[in-house]
C-alpha cells in the first residue's frame, strides 16, 4: 500500500503586508499628522499602546483602516525607553538612588529605525514607490526604505490584533 504525505505551507498562515522603516527625530503625533498630510490618510492613535514585557514596555501604535480598498495601516514606535530607580546602598554617608534608563526595540534586528509604517493588505500592494516618495518629501524625514519581512527574526512582534 502506497504512502501518501502532505505537506502544507506556512503561506496560508502569513497575511500579505508591506514594511517600512522611517528614520527621523519627531514625535509619534507629529510624523503621524505629517504622514496625514503628504499621503492623505488618516491615521489615529489607538486607545492602547502595543504592550510587551507584561506591561513595562510599551510603543505607541497608530491605525487607520481604509475599508473600501480594505487596507489597515500601523504607524508604530520602534523605540520605548523605560527609566528604573536603583538604589545604591553603600556604607558612606550619601546613600544616592540612579536612574537608569533602558532601551528597548520592538524589532531588534533594526535598531536604528525610529518608526515603522506597516501597511497590511490582503492583496499585493502596488502603491509603494509613491509611498516611499511621498515619506521622503517629508523634511524632517531623514530617510525611508522598504524592509523585507521575510528576513526579519521577530516579526510576530509586528501583530497587532
Amino acid at each position: 500500500m502506497a504512502v501518501h504525505k502532505f505537506i502544507l505551507d506556512d503561506t496560508f498562515d502569513e497575511t500579505l503586508y508591506t514594511l517600512i522603516g522611517i528614520h527621523c527625530s519627531l514625535e509619534d503625533y507629529r510624523l503621524a499628522y505629517l504622514i496625514n498630510k503628504y499621503l492623505g490618510i488618516t491615521l489615529t492613535r489607538k486607545s492602547s499602546d502595543l504592550d510587551f514585557n507584561k506591561g513595562q514596555v510599551s510603543y505607541s501604535i497608530y491605525e487607520w483602516e481604509d475599508h473600501n480598498q480594505l487596507i489597515t495601516w500601523n504607524l508604530v514606535s520602534n523605540i520605548c525607553k523605560t527609566q528604573e530607580l536603583k538604589i545604591r546602598n553603600y556604607s558612606s554617608l550619601f546613600d544616592t538612588q540612579e536612574k537608569i534608563t533602558k532601551t528597548f526595540h520592538l524589532l531588534p534586528e533594526h535598531k536604528t529605525v525610529n518608526y515603522f509604517l506597516k501597511i497590511e493588505s490582503e492583496f499585493s500592494f502596488k502603491k509603494e514607490k509613491y509611498i516611499l516618495d511621498s515619506i521622503l518629501k517629508i523634511p524632517q524625514v531623514v530617510t525611508a526604505y522598504s524592509i523585507d519581512s521575510g528576513q526579519l527574526k521577530s516579526k510576530d512582534n509586528l501583530i497587532f490584533k
